[in-house]
């Protein structure tokens, strides 16, 4: 992959660096953006559940402005200087009820418009998936808080290092699943709500977040991260 093409994404990162600026003169803290990305992420889940194609055309356009809000928190954080380990674990507290939430949410909402509880399932499936995941990054964050206190980072690395290139498409690949697309998912979502195609990321998430959160026990996994 052309080093530009890595550049380019994610691309919620080139609107996030232009809306942080924004945010960064009101009078609000890096902690209250988190909030607000759970509060609209949790509006959008609403959406979602109640079926149909102008509802989950709305709740997928709030799932993107979540996702905005949710990278300006830490672009934000960094300019205020309000970094803290409370922070950190609050946005990724806040990352797993959105996209479990998310999944749950969406089954609902297709299981209600096609009278077919097989949806809902598929929906509780994939929330299950993202839960394992969260849960799996919990215990591995604490082991190595533990280990190395907080000289390293969540993937053992000092916090002023680069993460390293993928070196071969293999791990070129596993960047792309674990990072590129879910740091860009929210677009999957939109294009998916605008064509009224949302009910394919059910069954691709059923297995998709199970396969995610096993590749946390593939070496290096966590090294390539955007």
């Amino acid at each position: 992959m052309d080093p530009t093409t890595v550049r380019l994404f994610p691309l919620i990162r080139r609107i996030s660096a232009r809306v942080s600026p924004v945010i960064v003169q009101l009078p609000v803290t890096a902690n209250q953006v988190t909030a607000a990305s759970l509060a609209v992420g949790l509006a959008a889940c609403w959406g979602l559940m109640q079926g149909g194609f102008s509802w989950t055309l709305g709740g997928a356009t709030l799932f993107t402005l979540c996702y905005i809000l949710d990278n300006c928190d830490g672009e934000v954080a960094r300019f205020k200087n309000q970094t803290s380990g409370f922070g950190d674990k609050f946005d990724t507290f806040v990352d797993w009820v959105v996209h479990a939430g998310f999944f749950a949410a969406l089954g609902a909402g297709v299981a209600k418009e096609s009278g077919n509880d097989l949806w809902l399932w598929l929906g509780f499936i994939a929330a299950a998936g993202g839960t394992i995941n969260y849960f799996i990054g919990v215990a591995v964050d604490a082991r190595l808080r533990l280990e190395t206190g907080d000289a390293l980072d969540t993937t053992g690395r000092r916090k002023d290092d680069h993460p390293p290139r993928p070196e071969d498409w293999k791990q070129w690949a596993l960047m792309a699943f674990r990072e590129f697309a879910r740091a860009d998912f929210c677009f999957i979502v939109l294009a998916l709500a605008l064509i009224d195609l949302t009910w394919l990321l059910l069954p691709a998430g059923a297995i998709g977040a199970h396969v995610y959160w096993m590749t946390q026990f593939v070496r290096g996994a966590r090294d390539y991260h955007v």
